[in-house]
């Protein structure tokens, strides 16, 4: 008699709108070919409907809109042992019930660091060229002679507040393009600093120096609105603040306060404190605040690649192999 194949079983839940995008067909074959992953699909709405579907479940597979894992769905999927995130965050899902009952928690924010980090690569070289100052000098004046206000990347200072995941990419993505790199960050050691080509500095000694300060630090209680009119006022001439982490981490009041004073400052910024911003809020109308709508993460196609790695870490738990992107619960405090 030949033994039946009995393989892990693996539920999907997330938002339908980007579903295709975080898991194209190709990521879920791939899938299929290690796991019994069941249909249909769901939904978060529809799993609170019916969660007796979670009943078999060993490997919940989860991405945006992803359903919060307490204690009534710990309840509800008894065989369940891990949540596979191909998404950013995993605080606004995974519970105390969940470290409690053991479960192990995967994110694939690493996937979704490397476009944010190759989007703000790109503005700070730009920043770093004095281009969003002649920009508004060239729709000002109408003239050539606004590439006065351009100037080379060597020898720019560039700051970046904080070198987790993606700051370390940043950091490595300007080696080689001639600027001076500072950060400021209390847990990165003199060895992370020396493997990237950077000095650790102070916070206010890094916006004191910087032409161009680019944050990467997560937003929690002790980082909120850590970003003020006393850190901004000490932006060289000309320079640039570039926000791409959470809006959250900049008191927006006092930076409307220091950009209205101070037009050879200029803000880039792709996440607010609320998105977007209220229809009347300053932002808008400041002529050296540059909004986009939050576009620096993964987009599209781009997506994929975070499916992708939930599906390699899927492979890696079958085979009892060690987890590269486990997140533990004594790390999470400092995290996004």
């Amino acid at each position: 008699m030949v033994e039946e194949d009995v393989r892990i079983q693996v539920r999907l839940v997330m938002e339908e709108r980007r579903r295709a995008d975080v898991y194209p067909a190709d990521v879920l074959a791939g899938i299929d070919r290690i796991a019994d992953l069941r249909r249909p699909f769901l939904t978060a709405q529809e799993l609170a409907a019916d969660p007796a579907a979670l009943r078999d479940t060993e490997v919940l597979l989860t991405g945006w809109g992803a359903p919060v894992v307490d204690a009534s769905l710990l309840e509800a999927a008894p065989r369940l042992r891990a949540v596979l995130h191909a998404a950013g965050s995993v605080k606004h899902i995974v519970t105390e019930a969940a470290w409690e009952r053991g479960i192990t928690v995967v994110s694939a924010a690493a996937a979704n660091a490397e476009p944010v980090a190759e989007m703000t690569a790109a503005q700070i070289i730009l920043a770093a060229r004095g281009v969003p100052g002649s920009r508004r000098r060239y729709r000002s004046e109408r003239m050539l002679a606004a590439a006065a206000a351009a100037s080379g990347t060597r020898g720019s200072t560039v700051g970046l507040v904080a070198l987790g995941e993606i700051g370390r990419r940043v950091a490595e993505r300007l080696r080689g393009t001639g600027v001076r790199l500072l950060a400021a960050d209390p847990f990165a050691s003199a060895s992370d600093a020396l493997d990237l080509g950077v000095e650790l500095v102070s916070l206010e000694e890094l916006f004191s120096r910087c032409r161009v300060v680019s944050l990467h630090a997560p937003l929690l209680p002790s980082t909120e609105g850590m970003i003020g009119d006393a850190l901004l006022e000490r932006m060289p001439e000309g320079a640039t603040l570039i926000n791409t982490a959470r809006g959250g981490l900049i008191d927006e009041e006092g930076l409307v306060d220091v950009l209205s004073r101070r037009a050879d400052l200029t803000a880039l910024l792709d996440v607010t404190a609320q998105e977007p911003p209220a229809a009347d809020s300053p932002l808008w109308s400041l002529e050296n605040v540059e909004l986009t709508p939050h576009v620096a993460g993964s987009m599209g196609s781009d997506r994929g690649a975070m499916g992708q790695l939930v599906a390699d870490e899927l492979q890696r738990l079958i085979e009892g192999a060690p987890l590269r992107h486990r997140i533990e619960r004594e790390a999470l405090a400092r995290m996004a």
